[in-house]
């Protein structure tokens, strides 16, 4: 089977790649990922496009990307991302790679936009528990340092840190320790997918407020500083509706 992977350039997409080459049955044939396109970077990850370019060239699959626009609503989103499927599905490709492990609502909606164009998703760390797939995905040889934590969750502080044992031992009890509700996500710098690590520069740390986006509902959050968006069903995992809406980004700098 053929398929592409959604790339956050993080650890679950690169450790569903990972267990997709080893076990073998489903090949995949590309990175697809979206970006801001004012700022071109990585939506609620805040990676540079750079970086984002240098992962895919030492995984040595091809990288496609999708650009939102700003003010862009949850329309938006889901047009250009079934742009996307249909050309996918216009190649032959009938399979999408999500590294989703525990959200159901997630997965209930990824399955339905793909349904739409006659694709279906493959979850490779699907049910695994969180605990025990963070520690394999150490022990496996992957690095990688934390470039967002939400504020609601963890203190500034834990933005650039190393994803190791002892940022796991640090953790609050109530924070999954994969971040799959949202409290963290990181960057992957080297492991076994790369043929060799991708270099970069720790810079600062910024903290970024989001409000909802006036009119276009409270699908989309804007950033109060530069207007950039944010879509609730990428970063905001409360369904009591009371939206998560500070976080802290640590910058990272290319050395290429």
């Amino acid at each position: 089977m053929e398929a592409y992977l959604n790339w956050s350039g993080g650890k679950d997409a690169s450790f569903s790649l990972w267990q997709l080459q080893q076990q073998g049955g489903v090949q995949v044939r590309g990175l697809f990922t979206t970006l801001s396109e004012a700022y071109r970077r990585v939506s609620m990850h805040g990676v540079q496009e750079a970086l984002l370019d240098e992962q895919a060239r030492l995984t040595g699959l091809p990288l496609r990307k999708a650009y939102l626009p700003e003010n862009a609503s949850m329309e938006d989103y889901n047009r250009i991302m079934t742009e996307a499927l249909e050309a996918y599905s216009a190649e032959g490709i009938k399979k999408a790679v999500f590294g989703d492990i525990f959200l159901e609502d997630l997965r209930a909606y990824r399955e339905t936009q793909l349904a739409k164009v006659g694709m279906e998703g493959v979850f490779p760390l699907w049910k695994r528990d969180s605990a025990e797939l963070v520690r394999d995905f150490i022990a496996a040889g992957f690095k990688a340092v934390i470039v967002c934590v939400n504020d609601r969750y963890l203190p500034a502080e834990f933005a650039g840190r190393e994803l190791d044992v002892s940022f796991l031992a640090d953790l609050p009890s109530d924070v999954d320790p994969c971040g799959e509700n949202g409290e963290f996500h990181s960057f992957v710098y080297d492991g076994p997918i790369f043929s060799a690590p991708v270099s970069f520069a720790l810079g600062e740390t910024t903290t970024r407020t989001y409000t909802p986006a006036g009119n276009q509902g409270t699908n989309c959050y804007k950033d109060e500083e530069d207007g950039e968006n944010c879509f609730k069903k990428d970063c905001f995992k409360d369904d009591t509706q009371t939206w998560d809406t500070r976080f802290h980004f640590r910058e990272l700098h290319p050395v290429l």
